[in-house]
């Protein structure tokens, strides 16, 4: 019997143990104690100006912020490492993508000069900035200090 994955609800923090048999039969998982959707998709969120504060600011969770820009080469080649970081993460981090050019507030807010650029966000706080296309083990090795 395949044992139960324990998900954090991203929005009170409560550790829930879901069967993966729920997660086969396409149903979607809720936490026990607030209600909210649990994240198993694995998906990055879409951040704008308008929910910054409540999706980021507001986590239970750490959140790692991908600031980057359609044009911008070096931010194709971080997409992937950050999606599956949002997989492999899932319940411990929040995973974020920001679009620089279609909300300027936020990326002139945190003083954005250059792209990619992958903001760690833990209590509301930027407690790390990664500039700069990385491989993967060396984002992943920073984002594990706050998880």
């Amino acid at each position: 019997m395949p044992e139960s994955l324990l998900i954090r609800c991203q929005q009170c923090g409560a550790t829930n143990r879901v069967p993966p048999e729920k997660l086969q039969g396409n149903l979607e998982p809720v936490c026990g104690r607030c209600k909210a959707k649990l994240p198993v998709n694995g998906k990055p969120l879409d951040i704008t100006d308008q929910n910054f504060a409540q999706e980021v600011e507001r986590s239970a969770l750490p959140v790692l912020v991908d600031m980057w820009a359609p044009w911008c080469g070096p931010c194709r080649f971080v997409s992937p490492v950050v999606e599956d970081l949002a997989v492999e993460l899932a319940g411990r981090l929040r995973v974020a993508k920001l679009n620089v050019d279609q909300n300027p507030a936020i990326a002139a807010r945190f003083h954005i000069q250059s792209i990619p650029a992958l903001l760690v966000f833990k209590e509301g706080r930027e407690v790390d900035r990664i500039v700069g296309a990385q491989p993967k083990s060396e984002i992943l090795r920073r984002v594990q200090r706050f998880i």
